[in-house]
């Protein structure tokens, strides 16, 4: 991103603001729709950013090694529990095309700890008004969250998840790109001095421009991880004639398209030990990196 995309100091209008997050949103929309190999894993680690800022608005304290243990280590189709269904809704949102219906969002909406009793029936139809009310696609999407909120208070949570899919609707992105949970606790959302009061959805004019400024610097961050997956994918790409391990393909395309990955990992063609060993091979070539700090039960990942 080019650096007069990014303020240099305290923006006080709205005008400006949207100035800051066109120029950063087309520097990434670029990005996004050169689809790399490697775009999976990237947006995985953007939605493990937004969970990690979620689950501290949910008044949890999991970072990113307890989420990542939840989801990657829980039996197949286990619960991962409270905080791992919260990863589980930013999962879900970067996986997918930014369509919204009941279905979604009922499903959004249990992973969030939400009834869909509580008013969310309407929000379908509210969300389609909001897109389809023309606003530039930054305004559109704190509209979006500021409407979930209307609806129901409570529902902060799934009011950041909306905007980001609303954003990736207006700017007609394949799958959304995980952005403005991960800022919820930045400056831009803070008053004054950056010392008060926390702005949230629904406070309509600074939350606009706190908006903006948010997803000015959200894609500035998505850029960066982007730049370093770039580099890890490139080594990974450059090992692979040198693995020897039947399944090591599968792998590889497991480690381009998803956060993690566990080292006991089994395929059709791929056994625990076998995959072990791959991973050491792995580690060895300086491809993939070991994430959860331990001897066992670890987690591999670009």
């Amino acid at each position: 991103m080019p650096a007069w995309a990014l303020p240099g100091g305290p923006v006080e209008h709205a005008t400006d603001a949207a100035f800051f997050a066109g120029a950063a949103l087309t520097s990434l929309d670029i990005l996004v729709r050169s689809e790399p190999a490697w775009a999976g894993a990237w947006r995985q680690r953007l939605a493990l950013k937004c969970a990690v800022a979620a689950v501290r608005l949910a008044g949890r304290s999991e970072d990113e090694a307890a989420l990542r243990d939840a989801w990657y280590l829980r039996p197949a189709d286990g619960d991962p529990g409270p905080a791992g269904s919260i990863l589980a809704a930013w999962r879900q949102l970067a996986s997918r095309p930014p369509a919204i219906d009941v279905a979604r969002l009922a499903e959004v909406v249990d992973q969030l700890g939400l009834r869909w009793d509580d008013g969310f029936a309407d929000l379908p139809g509210a969300i389609d008004d909001v897109v389809r009310a023309g606003r530039p696609a930054p305004f559109t999407a704190a509209a979006a969250a500021s409407r979930v909120v209307a609806l129901s208070p409570g529902a902060e949570l799934l009011a950041w998840w909306c905007a980001d899919l609303v954003l990736a609707q207006k700017l007609r992105w394949p799958r959304p790109v995980p952005l403005l949970m991960a800022q919820a606790f930045a400056l831009a959302f803070r008053t004054g001095d950056g010392r008060a009061k926390r702005i949230r959805p629904g406070e309509q004019r600074e939350f606009e421009r706190a908006a903006c400024l948010a997803l000015a610097q959200g894609a500035d961050d998505a850029l960066r991880l982007a730049a370093e997956l770039s580099r890890r994918a490139e080594r990974l790409a450059a090992v692979m004639p040198k693995l020897r391990a039947k399944g090591a393909g599968e792998v590889i395309k497991k480690l381009l398209n998803d956060d993690a990955i566990s080292g006991s990992l089994t395929t059709k063609t791929l056994s625990r030990f076998a995959a072990r060993r791959l991973f050491e091979r792995l580690q060895q070539l300086d491809a993939v990196r070991e994430l959860s700090g331990r001897t066992t039960f670890r987690l591999f990942g670009l």
